[in-house]
């Protein structure tokens, strides 16, 4: 088994724990914690909801918002645009390949992926999605209701070309009349994510600083709708939203975003490498320009 793939095991094995140590009561906690912000508005008048997808126990509040702001929307179908994570060698190299001005087309994986497309299935292994179905499940059953049709797209290899990307127009048209949410987690740092010592904060210690100003410029770079921009801040800020943010900027159109909340979630123990190696958790609010 190769390191990428002991990774995304170990990320599974790390999900199911801490949603087992969360039971019924902590999931519950959360989403009634989660209550200090109101988004269902934003959501309604076709804006984003970004929530992050790291360590449930920091940052499950926020998965829990923007459930909730679904949930209250009174929509009829949610799209969720999420990340794919390149969690094999081949994806791994492609992504490279982009990023440094490759053509996204001459890639084996270009497009979207997600339940009901045919094509690559990589989605199904992917992490980034599994405490907000565990939050979805919780809240819709607390309410007694199915809760709207939820539909999962995973896009792949943009190159800061949304429009170019195979299966975008089906995806515009599935994001009419409905909401549209996504996920990122948009700024990896420390020693375990190969920053240098010389470079490397503690979260309490100027990281947390370093990751809101990475976060603020990612957020202009997409209100300009610089697509190309957006890939390159990705890669420096090692946010893993390169394709995502720019699918659901280009499907929605201009927009102002806000950093709702931040935190972090310590990685350690999962990359097995000494602190500080961490991610920054940010619940991001996008308001369509009137």
């Amino acid at each position: 088994m190769d390191k990428r793939t002991q990774v995304r095991e170990e990320i599974h094995r790390l999900y199911a724990r801490e949603h087992a140590a969360l039971g019924e009561q902590g999931t519950l906690r959360l989403l009634d914690e989660s209550r200090q912000w109101n988004l269902a508005p934003t959501l309604a008048a076709g804006g984003v909801i970004v929530f992050p997808h790291a360590g449930v126990h920091e940052c499950g509040q926020q998965i829990a918002a923007a459930v909730n702001a679904c949930l209250d929307s009174g929509a009829d179908r949610v799209v969720v645009i999420s990340v794919l994570h390149a969690f094999s060698e081949e994806m791994e190299h492609a992504r490279i390949r982009v990023s440094r001005g490759g053509d996204p087309g001459e890639e084996a994986q270009w497009g979207i992926q997600g339940p009901g497309i045919d094509g690559p299935d990589t989605w199904r292994h992917d992490h980034a999605l599994i405490s907000w179905r565990h939050f979805w499940e919780a809240e819709t059953a607390r309410r007694g209701i199915r809760g709207p049709e939820v539909i999962e797209r995973y896009p792949w290899l943009v190159g800061g070309h949304p429009e170019r990307l195979p299966g975008i127009e089906e995806l515009a048209r599935l994001c009419e009349n409905t909401i549209v949410v996504s996920t990122e987690d948009p700024f990896h740092h420390g020693l375990g994510y190969g920053d240098s010592a010389e470079i490397a904060r503690h979260p309490h210690g100027g990281g947390l600083e370093m990751a809101r100003r990475s976060i603020e410029h990612g957020i202009g770079t997409l209100e300009k709708g610089d697509y190309w921009g957006w890939n390159q801040h990705c890669v420096v800020g090692k946010s893993d939203a390169r394709d995502a943010g720019a699918v659901y900027r280009y499907l929605r159109g201009p927009m102002t975003g806000d950093i709702v909340d931040l935190t972090y979630s310590d990685a350690t123990e999962l990359y097995q490498q000494p602190a500080p190696t961490w991610v920054a958790a940010a619940l991001i609010e996008w308001q369509p320009l009137s």
